[in-house]
């Protein structure tokens, strides 16, 4: 296997920086860089094992906000979803699934961002919150996206961006740990790979706390703003990964 060491290092910065600013989507930012050039297998071990490291630096250095309580459901449902998800990936239509949520996220997103006033739920309380994280979880089996429902979902119930950015870093945290360590028990993750894992973990560090250190300045609305921006492109990824195997059909 040849290791594409200056791309995967690009990826690994990029979306660390991204990642501290908005508590996720590292995945997304460094997948969109990798898919062209680094092994499927290797580029999903690394996208999960960078948001990991990702996510324990900026938990340790931002933590505004955290609330136990309101984020167990959250929690809670991602780890009931993570599995269903592994067990409707060889049953379902990932590919009309991927397109639908991008639907979602391409067209409502933006709607919200241009919006003068968001709608806000006031209605579901602990149970919506926790199927909001059961989506995550679930999404995250699907497609690697754990953050965008629960992030939509937070958005949508008016949390303020310490309490929403707790929440989805916490969430995101638990998840891609069960993931990593799925993927070690599963044999995933190999002796080969180590010096890739060990250059990833030492590209995100300076670019996390950068972001981290960018976050603590912006407003509520400049916080909105670059979470839907991260959501729209959240939804255009679904939509490149899922319409072509829906057009060859």
């Amino acid at each position: 296997m040849e290791y594409p060491v200056f791309v995967i290092a690009l990826g690994a910065v990029l979306a660390g920086f991204v990642q501290g600013l908005s508590g996720f989507a590292f995945g997304m930012v460094s997948m969109s860089i990798w898919a062209w050039t680094v092994e499927p297998r290797l580029a999903a071990v690394l996208a999960v094992f960078g948001g990991l490291t990702g996510q324990v630096i900026a938990a340790v250095t931002v933590r505004r906000g955290f609330d136990g309580r309101r984020l167990a459901p959250f929690v809670i449902g991602g780890l009931l979803g993570l599995p269903l998800g592994l067990w409707l990936l060889p049953r379902l239509d990932v590919a009309l699934f991927k397109a639908l949520l991008g639907t979602l996220l391409v067209t409502w997103c933006p709607l919200m961002l241009v919006g003068t006033r968001l709608p806000r739920i006031e209605a579901g309380g602990r149970l919506g919150d926790g199927a909001a994280g059961a989506l995550g979880g679930l999404l995250g089996a699907l497609g690697g996206f754990t953050g965008a429902i629960p992030t939509l979902w937070c958005t949508l119930r008016g949390f303020d961006k310490d309490a929403q950015r707790a929440v989805i870093q916490n969430f995101n945290l638990g998840m891609l740990a069960v993931t990593f360590a799925s993927y070690v028990g599963g044999g995933m993750v190999t002796l080969r790979m180590l010096p890739m894992l060990a250059l990833v973990a030492a590209a995100v560090l300076v670019p996390v706390l950068l972001g981290a250190r960018v976050y603590v300045g912006l407003s509520e609305a400049a916080f909105r703003r670059v979470v839907m921006v991260l959501l729209t492109l959240a939804g255009i990824a679904l939509l490149a990964s899922a319409l072509p195997v829906l057009w060859r059909r």
